[in-house]
């Protein structure tokens, strides 16, 4: 059966008090839209509709880099779920299979529960996701009779013996895509809202004989958010766990509430990660690796048995590899740090290669860029770089080669030479005193001017 996916994402979200979509507000440093298309991803869906609203641009672009092929539809007018998903309408003319409808600002449905809800398809024409809330509260109630559900009913709508019904409505909607928008179609906005309720077509659908029922999931996964704190809220949930995840599969985290992590962060067991370690996007971290304490990754990987740390940080495009050696306040960028090569101590390598065993001194920096455009700068295996190196790409420091301490190197270094390039230093006698003394005398000259 093919699958089309219908992200709704065109909301303001004026409770967010913010210029930026709600659906781009991040958990987990991934925007909450993104989550909902990489849960749907999980069916392989042939077509996804994301229909936006609200800063469309931006929702359009951020859905576009997550797939190229997703289509972006416009909600201009806020009139209720099922005008919403009847925006894609028209992208999904030719489309047969399934609709399965999704809600950008619900990040943690699962892809499971989506396989249970496509997979429900086989025997019911309609299929709800709900869910039994510990607090009701607000939530549309699903009226069901046995495993068939006859109608959804919103709260406001909702009579005192229908408010007691504890089984919720999540919003999601698993339906063949002409049997959806037939049902559309009649939905009418008779309510308390004023507004097109896409809950109607479960009771249109009985109307009309077709099987509607409910696949139910635990109330974590269909936590919607609608505010800054609520999105604290879904982080914090997130990031509990996404730590006990770790913990299970043999990481150790030495405090773990203080490690940040990302919504894609791979880590290998063995490895031992130290207080305060923030995650990134896009980090991979193999087996046996050391993350010492305060230290930052984004968009890189650390092979196995690497030490980074503490207060490093590696940035997008740093690739390290077995038992390599990044100590504290070192920034990588974009460089790969071969096997057991160490820079340990107040340096910058961007853009560069380092080769195996190559030892980095303190206080080097590559000075990769011009002003206009980024240079390389390669160091052979086994180099030794004297502290307060200057290495101004593009240049090569050749294996087994050296510099001299606060050296700055423009030329390229053959093979085993060493490279000295630093002024001459000269003693004056007698020149720091009596520079001394001039200086306290003016400044006493000023003082009496006061």
């Amino acid at each position: 059966m093919s699958i089309a996916l219908v992200i709704l994402a065109a909301g303001k979200g004026t409770r967010m008090e913010s210029d930026l979509p709600k659906v781009l507000h991040p958990i987990a440093q991934v925007p909450m839209l993104l989550h909902a298309m990489r849960a749907g991803a999980a069916l392989e869906p042939d077509e996804v509709v994301i229909v936006a609203g609200h800063g469309a641009a931006q929702v359009t672009k951020a859905a576009q880099a997550e797939n190229e092929n997703a289509r972006i539809v416009l909600q201009t007018e806020q009139l209720g779920t099922a005008h919403a998903v009847d925006q894609a309408r028209d992208a999904l003319a030719e489309f047969t299979g399934d609709v399965v409808v999704l809600y950008g600002d619900t990040p943690f449905v699962q892809p499971e529960t989506l396989e249970r809800m496509v997979a429900a398809r086989t025997d019911h024409d309609l299929v709800i996701l709900g869910f039994h809330a510990a607090d009701p509260g607000r939530y549309g109630r699903l009226v069901t009779e046995g495993e068939h559900l006859q109608r959804i009913v919103e709260f406001k709508d909702a009579t005192e013996a229908e408010r007691a019904i504890t089984l919720c409505n999540s919003g999601l909607v698993a339906c063949d895509a002409k049997t959806l928008f037939d049902l559309i179609s009649a939905v009418g906005k008779d309510n308390a809202a004023g507004e097109y309720y896409l809950t109607d077509i479960v009771a249109l659908a009985h109307d009309r004989g077709l099987s509607a029922t409910a696949v139910t999931c635990d109330e974590s996964e269909t936590l919607g958010v609608n505010s800054r704190a609520e999105l604290a809220t879904a982080d914090g949930i997130f990031q509990t766990r996404a730590r006990a995840d770790l913990l299970a599969l043999g990481v150790t985290l030495m405090a773990p509430d203080t490690v940040y992590l990302a919504q894609d962060t791979v880590i290998g067991r063995d490895t031992v990660i130290e207080p305060n370690v923030v995650f990134g996007p896009g980090v991979t971290v193999e087996s046996g690796a050391t993350i010492r304490a305060f230290s930052h990754l984004e968009g890189c990987h650390v092979s196995r048995g690497a030490v980074i740390g503490p207060y490093a940080r590696l940035r997008p495009g740093a690739e390290l590899a077995e038992d390599a050696r990044v100590g504290n306040f070192v920034e990588i960028k974009n460089a790969r740090i071969d096997e057991g090569a160490k820079v340990n101590h107040l340096s910058y390598i961007g853009d560069a290669s380092v080769g195996a065993r190559a030892n980095i001194g303190a206080g080097t920096i590559t000075c990769n860029y011009d002003g206009v455009m980024k240079h390389q700068t390669r160091i052979g295996a086994g180099a030794f770089i004297g502290s307060n190196t200057m290495l101004v790409a593009p240049v090569t420091v050749g294996d087994h080669a050296m510099t001299a301490t606060g050296s700055v190197i423009t030329r390229n270094v053959e093979d085993e030479a060493m490279a000295i390039s630093r002024i001459k230093q000269e003693n004056k006698p007698g020149r720091a005193r009596k520079l001394f003394d001039l200086l306290k005398a003016k400044k006493a000259r000023r003082d009496k001017e006061r």
